[in-house]
């Protein structure tokens, strides 16, 4: 494992805890989106199939097994649970997620894949799957536009994640001549969709704001 793997797999787990963090601190759901968790969730439990039929490492069990159950329970947070529950806005939170980026993840993973055995196959679809699981969340940011203090950095951290993922993918081409146009485009298109974001969160930042203010 390199440093770039290891900073992006750190920057990933951060961003986890920083959610829960926010989320138990306010006792409130208030902009999050539930269905950009229940995308992850999917993501999670597709490429983690081989997770009880190989053992790779403590390490990478260990991250597995946290990132399925942490995802489900920030969902049983938002969904089933009070008082986090009782202030999250199903009506806002309104992208149709299973209609549209289902599909659309499917599409993407007939044109673009590591291959069309059933494993390879689903591991293509849960990247691509996970490049666009982030857009119910957008749209509920360009929403409600001002956004507090701690959500801007789960949103923020979540998307330098994929960014060092990419580094990584760049540094395995060049150290093991290893390269996968699979991960290096979902990675992209995944990063891609938070450039906007990340250009105001570093503004504000910058400017010593505490709240982010996305344009109209």
């Amino acid at each position: 494992m390199n440093i770039f793997r290891l900073t992006g797999d750190m920057l990933h787990l951060l961003a986890i805890l920083i959610l829960l963090y926010r989320i138990r601190r306010s006792r409130n759901c208030i902009g999050l989106s539930c269905k950009t968790q229940e995308m992850y969730l999917l993501v999670f439990c597709i490429r983690y199939l081989d997770l009880f039929m190989y053992f790779i490492s403590l390490y990478n069990t260990g991250m597995k097994v946290f990132f399925i159950s942490a995802t489900a329970f920030t969902i049983y947070l938002m969904r089933y649970k009070k008082p986090y529950c009782t202030t999250y806005d199903a009506l806002g939170d309104d992208f149709p997620h299973f209609k549209v980026l289902l599909p659309a993840a499917f599409v993407i993973t007939l044109l673009i894949n590591t291959g069309y055995q059933p494993w390879e196959f689903v591991w293509s679809y849960s990247l691509w799957l996970e490049s666009i699981a982030f857009i119910p969340q957008i749209v509920m940011l360009n929403k409600i536009r001002l956004i507090e203090n701690i959500t801007s950095h789960y949103v923020a951290t979540l998307g330098l994640y994929r960014f060092f993922y990419i580094l990584n993918w760049f540094y395995r081409f060049y150290i093991d001549d290893f390269f996968c146009w699979t991960q290096i485009l979902s990675g992209i298109l995944q990063t891609g969709l938070y450039v906007d974001f990340l250009y105001y969160y570093f503004k504000s930042i910058g400017e010593g704001k505490q709240i982010i203010e996305l344009p109209m």
